[in-house]
């Protein structure tokens, strides 16, 4: 990581995948992949939030691990059939 805080690349527009990095995540390098699964790390544990319950019935709010793998694996498939023409 290098003092990176993560980031794979640095960009001042850090709320846009650079170009270079969608097209060869569609032609599947692995690395871009994990870029691309990176960056949209964050919207996925947001979407995949859920009230869960512990042994005692105490409410609390964390990520469900199914929903979350579920939309990681469907955002690397719409990436992969993604044609960038």
């Amino acid at each position: 990581m290098n003092g990176t805080n993560g980031k794979l690349y640095d960009s001042p527009d850090s709320a846009l995948l650079p170009y270079p990095i969608i097209l060869a995540a569609t032609k599947g390098d692995p690395d871009a992949m994990k870029a691309v699964m990176q960056h949209f790390s964050g919207y996925i544990a947001s979407l995949s939030l859920r009230k869960l319950y512990d042994e005692r019935g105490n409410a609390y709010f964390g990520v469900d691990e199914d929903i979350r793998s579920r939309l990681q694996s469907k955002l690397m498939r719409a990436v992969l059939t993604f044609r960038a023409e």
